[in-house]
């Protein structure tokens, strides 16, 4: 029988700037965002961390592997979605200036990309790239990725095999922490904490 792994995701808290299409920006957290990530992670233990190089997961994570000392790597492949020309908007604005665009967006993220942005498929195959390495190399071990809201939509629906274009509609909170259990061929989800 092969040991039990786990594998924790940690959505950063809030930013410094506000709710916005923040996608590559590299906004830190702001105070309340450290408490956020400070409280859902508790004093849970890990083996090794993942993270977000972007400074909202990365500064967090940073100092809890320091902290705990635990081993600690940053991969390119758990950013967020690349917004293109929508970076740094927020949803109002984006509501004033091309409010078709946006619902076009919401209802179907796959067919209607923003100007300049990621298509979903790209993203979606980056950060399964990175899920599949985290499963095999880290297998028997319990795992934190500190990432991004889009990336754990991604890893959900690819998990409960719901249909990428509807990644939108679930719920990920800031600081919200889902816990991926697999043992054998056997996977559970378990949200822990959604503020």
């Amino acid at each position: 029988m092969k040991p039990s792994s786990s594998i924790s995701l940690l959505r950063h808290g809030e930013t410094i700037g506000g709710a916005r299409f923040r996608g590559s920006i590299d906004d830190p957290l702001n105070p309340t965002g450290w408490d956020q990530m400070c409280s859902a992670v508790g004093k849970q233990r890990w083996d090794h961390i993942i993270s977000s190089p972007l400074v909202r997961c990365a500064d967090f994570a940073d100092s809890l592997a320091a902290k705990d000392s635990i081993s600690i790597e940053h991969d390119e492949r758990i950013k967020e979605m690349h917004f293109g020309s929508w970076e740094g908007c927020t949803a109002i604005q984006l509501m004033e200036r091309d409010a078709d665009a946006l619902g076009a967006f919401w209802n179907d993220p796959l067919k209607n990309t923003p100007p300049q942005a990621e298509k979903l498929l790209d993203f979606q195959a980056r950060v399964l790239s990175a899920w599949q390495d985290v499963v095999v190399q880290y297998r028997g071990q319990h795992t934190l990725l500190v990432t991004h809201g889009g990336v754990i939509r991604i890893i959900l629906c690819h998990l409960q095999q719901h249909p990428v274009q509807r990644l939108l509609e679930l719920e990920v909170g800031h600081a919200s922490l889902t816990r991926i259990s697999h043992k054998d061929a056997r996977i559970s989800c378990r949200k822990l904490l959604s503020p």
